[in-house]
């Protein structure tokens, strides 16, 4: 399995839910340096950081960003499950998406200290 270095980013993030047909909040212009927007046929899923997240916006609050050090090819094979294994065999759930270059996952910030241990356990570099 390949070994990667993940770096942990500042702040706490929210999944926010909202209907599929609904518009691009004008909050989400205060989402500073990552945004991630999802729209399917049965929602528009944000990823933003937490504070300006409206409270009646229906999320799920309390996630930390980790960047997996990219970029990386699109043929690599294994990244991610090198990452993926060794958290799900702790018990520790995340939320994994990818962009053009890289990959990112979310992990309940009450998860982050186990999540660094058993990832750093496994041969990675956690920053």
């Amino acid at each position: 399995m390949p070994t990667v270095t993940l770096l942990v980013q500042p702040g706490a993030y929210a999944v926010c839910r909202l209907a599929p047909a609904d518009a691009l909040p004008a909050w989400t212009g205060a989402a500073g340096p990552f945004l991630s927007i999802t729209r399917t046929a049965d929602e528009l899923s944000l990823i933003v950081p937490e504070t300006i997240v409206p409270a009646a916006v229906r999320a799920e609050r309390g996630w930390t960003l980790v960047k997996f050090a990219g970029p990386f090819d699109f043929g690599a094979v294994g990244i991610l499950a090198s990452v993926v294994q060794p958290l799900a065999a702790a018990g520790i759930s995340l939320l994994a998406l990818g962009t053009f270059d890289t990959d990112y996952m979310l992990i309940k910030s009450d998860r982050l200290a186990a999540a660094r241990r058993v990832l750093i356990a496994a041969g990675h570099t956690v920053s």
